[in-house]
């Protein structure tokens, strides 16, 4: 699903507040229900994680649970108090007019563990012009929209109101740092205050592309 100013869909340059993004993932969602597409388990990373979560809080009617994958537990009022300091550590690099073969070869050198599918899937955030430089579909400005509405989430406020089933995964490296320690606790506060929720937990992401291993917790209903 390409979100509002993602991929080919609309590009309004309102309307990226995370209740106006999850209304919309609604409204698709009341679309395919046509089409048998009932009560979906729907999963999201990232951004995504705590979309689904907004989501899970405003329409639990139309979903069978919601998966939120290095996502859904994201609070980044909390590391960045003043938006002026996440503005500025977070805004995403200007693209725009890269050649798109070196963009590509930047990713493979900074990501050697990537497959070449992984590559080319993150390739496919950027539109690839006639003189074949790249612009990203979401641009800078809507980025920043993006942002600030992730940066004004917090979905701790929502645990209470959500009652459909709820998972999270987490990718951890091979080493644990205070990212992912903060993430955990995170992760552990939300099992502990839905009511049917699960974590994931992969751990072992290395260049040799190993089998990592997972564990797993859970908190049944009530």
């Amino acid at each position: 699903l390409d979100l509002r100013g993602h991929g080919r869909s609309d590009r309004p340059d309102a309307g990226y507040d995370m209740a106006t993004v999850a209304d919309d993932i609604a409204k698709v969602l009341g679309e395919l229900s046509a089409d048998g597409w009932q009560r979906p388990l729907v999963l999201g990373q990232s951004w995504g994680g705590n979309l689904v979560v907004e989501l899970a809080h405003r329409h639990a009617d139309a979903l069978r649970g919601v998966v939120g994958v290095d996502g859904g537990t994201i609070e980044l009022g909390t590391s960045f108090p003043d938006w002026s300091d996440c503005e500025r550590l977070l805004a995403p690099p200007r693209l725009s007019g890269t050649p798109a073969e070196a963009l590509r070869e930047r990713m493979c050198a900074m990501r050697p563990d990537w497959s070449q599918e992984a590559i080319d899937g993150a390739m496919c955030n950027m539109e690839v012009l006639a003189d074949g430089t790249v612009r990203p579909w979401l641009t800078f400005e809507r980025h920043m929209a993006v942002l600030r509405g992730l940066w004004e989430h917090r979905p701790s406020d929502l645990w209470s109101s959500i009652s459909v089933p709820v998972m999270f995964v987490s990718a951890l490296g091979e080493h644990l740092d205070a990212a992912s320690e903060a993430k955990q606790v995170a992760v552990a506060t939300a099992v502990a205050s839905l009511r049917n929720c699960r974590s994931v937990c992969v751990h072992g992401f290395t260049s040799t592309r190993r089998l990592p291993a997972l564990s797993t917790t859970a908190r049944s209903p009530g």
